[in-house]
């Protein structure tokens, strides 16, 4: 994958320690020429069709555009004079916020004093489930947050940023979806992040309807309702990518069975041919076989296959772990590769010796430190996804205007590059991303590579 790709700044958002370097802020007026090349490159690349070695095309480049601590003390000055009870009034600016705590997101109250961000003339309307109990509530002021930053560093006088709490209820997020894609209003709709809500928008036809951008979590996506997590189908797709570009030729994939298992397969196929791999077999399995049946319905159809992927979807992969191993994989010759939704359960002594290429939960780059100078918490991929997504229509309306939200502007081949690192979206609303390439070692995962992708 080629694209054009900024020079600015010694490319900081593919090396985010230079922006950290403790250097002197650039005057305002070199602060405006990278604000505004970091937007133009947006849609540069989708347009122009130039291309660079790096492969990857910018979103922004947040350091550039607000040096660390400069965007972020001007928030956090402000921030720091409101309280849930004296809320900023949101008339004043996407760079005013209520108070976030000292260790956690910004509280539901204070958040929901504040939904309005930005005086811009594109309107884009964001749906997060700011008072959700549990972690769904948390992760949505996270994003929240994350939002907040990105208006403070590029959409202030780009967009009105109208955010609405869904409060992690499905069926009204469902219905404030619809109303935000049928009102004439919206621009583009970030969220939902309920995975209901977001299926039953790629349900809908109408080609008229405003780009939605899901945050939900697996999601398959669907034309024009795209999905900007990781999904397991390019966890898996990276993955193998990876053990291939090391010389490893035949595959075998098993994946659960269910609505998700041919994307999967595609995708596995798609990223093995890049290097001349093949997926020698496909096997769907179910949970209730155990994970026997699968591997020795594969020790029947492979002979010596350099590498077995196990997909798990919602269910454990511990069974078909079991399997493997009792049949020495991985081993010497045969290397196993995992994937994201292993990780949503405790890493089990079965994972050792796989393999996952996953985004590392910590790691957001170019805004981490800015973020937690302004928030006083530490960024997640929550805070990442929500910011990038702002970021990236602010650079849209930039570029192209409150118009410019397309399918030949977010749907470039080129891609673009943010805070979760390199992204783009394709025609089916699936989104793909690279990430860092771990090993599974005493318990831990181990970095083995720091950018993998499979495309």
């Amino acid at each position: 994958m080629m694209t054009m790709q900024a020079r600015a700044d010694a490319h900081a958002t593919t090396r985010p320690a230079a922006a950290h370097a403790g250097r002197t802020p650039p005057t305002d007026l070199r602060r405006e020429r990278w604000r505004a090349l970091a937007l133009a490159i947006v849609v540069a690349a989708a347009t122009s069709g130039c291309q660079s070695k790096s492969g990857a095309s910018d979103v922004l480049d947040p350091s550039a555009i607000a040096p660390a601590g400069q965007a972020a003390a001007a928030a956090a000055q402000q921030a720091s004079s409101a309280t849930p009870g004296n809320p900023v009034p949101a008339a004043q600016g996407a760079g005013t916020a209520t108070s976030a705590t000292s260790s956690g997101p910004t509280s539901a109250l204070a958040a929901k004093a504040n939904l309005t961000l930005g005086t811009g003339p594109t309107k884009v309307t964001m749906l997060l489930p700011l008072s959700a109990p549990g972690s769904t509530g948390e992760n949505g002021r996270k994003m929240y947050d994350g939002a907040r930053l990105a208006m403070a560093d590029l959409g202030d006088k780009l967009l009105t940023l109208t955010i609405q709490d869904t409060r992690g209820d499905s069926g009204y997020a469902k219905d404030l979806a619809v109303k935000a894609i049928t009102s004439g209003t919206a621009k583009v709709v970030v969220g939902p992040s309920e995975l209901a809500a977001a299926q039953h928008l790629a349900k809908l036809s109408g080609s008229k309807r405003p780009p939605v951008l899901a945050l939900a979590d697996n999601f398959a996506g669907g034309p024009g309702v795209y999905s900007v997590r990781l999904s397991e189908a390019d966890s898996a797709a990276a993955g193998a990518a990876a053990i291939a570009g090391k010389g490893a030729r035949k595959f075998v994939l098993m994946v659960a069975a269910g609505a998700d298992s041919s994307a999967v397969e595609s995708r596995v196929a798609n990223a093995l041919s890049i290097y001349g791999a093949t997926l020698a077999v496909t096997l769907p399995y179910s949970p209730t076989d155990g994970g026997a049946k699968v591997v020795s319905d594969m020790g029947s159809l492979v002979e010596a296959p350099d590498a077995v992927v196990v997909a798990c979807g919602d269910g454990s992969p511990a069974a078909v772990l079991a399997a493997l191993k009792a049949k020495g994989i991985p081993g010497k010759t045969v290397t196993l590769i995992g994937t994201d939704r292993w990780l949503e359960r405790p890493v089990d002594p079965l994972y050792e010796g796989a393999y996952i290429a996953t985004l590392d939960q910590s790691e957001t780059g170019p805004i981490a430190d800015r973020f937690k100078a302004t928030y006083n918490y530490q960024p997640d991929v929550n805070v990442a996804y929500a910011y990038d997504m702002v970021a990236l229509s602010a650079g849209i309306a930039s570029s192209a205007g409150p118009d410019g939200f397309n399918k030949q502007v977010l749907e470039n081949t080129t891609g673009f590059r943010g805070s979760t690192g390199l992204f783009r979206f394709r025609s089916d609303g699936s989104s793909q991303r690279s990430m860092p390439f771990f090993k599974v070692a005493k318990g831990q995962l181990k970095l083995v590579e720091k950018s993998t992708s499979g495309f």
